[in-house]
């Protein structure tokens, strides 16, 4: 007599779970952050990162990473100092990629933070924009 075999879904790979949080973080909350930072530095003319050639895009790119690397790590165990920052929908290995994009998007201070994000970079850009 053979043994019942037992059909289980396959679960994620840890892997790419962990790639598509890194890239959410990176994408949604860093970058956007980081490039409002970058051009009020411009504005202040703070050249040691953004006066160099690719200055900005190297601080953009390296922050971002930073921040994408830490946040997942650092907000369960701090949650009261990443609240603003920490999403646990982006590391549900449950979900797929465009499913934690667009339940991330379902929430309600989503698009505040988009566009207030959207109008500070504007903003920033003419400040900067405007200097030369």
């Amino acid at each position: 007599m053979r043994p019942a075999m037992t059909t289980l879904a396959a679960p994620k790979l840890a892997g790419r779970n962990r790639l598509e949080c890194f890239a959410l973080y990176f994408l949604l909350q860093g970058v956007p952050f980081y490039s409002g930072v970058a051009l009020v530095m411009k504005l202040i003319n703070a050249t040691e990162f953004v006066g160099e050639p690719f200055g900005a895009a190297i601080f953009i790119a390296m922050v971002s990473t930073f921040h994408a690397l830490v946040t997942p790590w650092l907000g369960p165990r701090f949650p009261h100092f990443f609240r603003h920052n920490y999403e646990p929908l982006f590391a549900d290995p449950a979900l797929s990629f465009s499913e934690k994009v667009s339940r991330w998007l379902a929430h309600p201070n989503t698009p505040l933070k988009l566009l207030s994000n959207l109008l500070l970079l504007s903003a920033l850009a003419v400040g900067v924009a405007g200097l030369q």
